[in-house]
């Protein structure tokens, strides 16, 4: 999605930096920005209940999308990429 100019932002979930560092070396970045929440606060607020998840948020600050777990080809294709291009996403199966 990088590679697309998305522009993608992350939060550090109850981690250390050391080791959120460590595991983007290891993965790569496609971050252009990253907070950390090393309490799990902006979570909680969030109502975020395990890791990784996503929204999408347009320009506006309105939540388009939540999804949790990874991101794969599918809900990439089926339902990020048509939100971002002002499209309705596919419906769930």
């Amino acid at each position: 999605m990088k590679e697309d100019g998305i522009t993608i932002i992350g939060i550090d979930y109850k981690d250390t930096p050391d080791k959120a560092f460590a595991f983007l070396e290891q993965y790569g970045d496609p971050y252009a920005q990253i907070g950390a929440d090393p309490t799990g606060r902006t979570g909680l607020e969030w109502g975020v209940y395990g890791v990784p998840e996503t929204f999408v948020i347009d320009g506006n600050g309105k939540v388009l999308m939540r999804h949790p777990g990874p991101i794969d080809e599918h809900v990439l294709e089926e339902k990020i990429l048509p939100l971002l291009n002002g499209k309705e996403p596919a419906p769930a199966h």
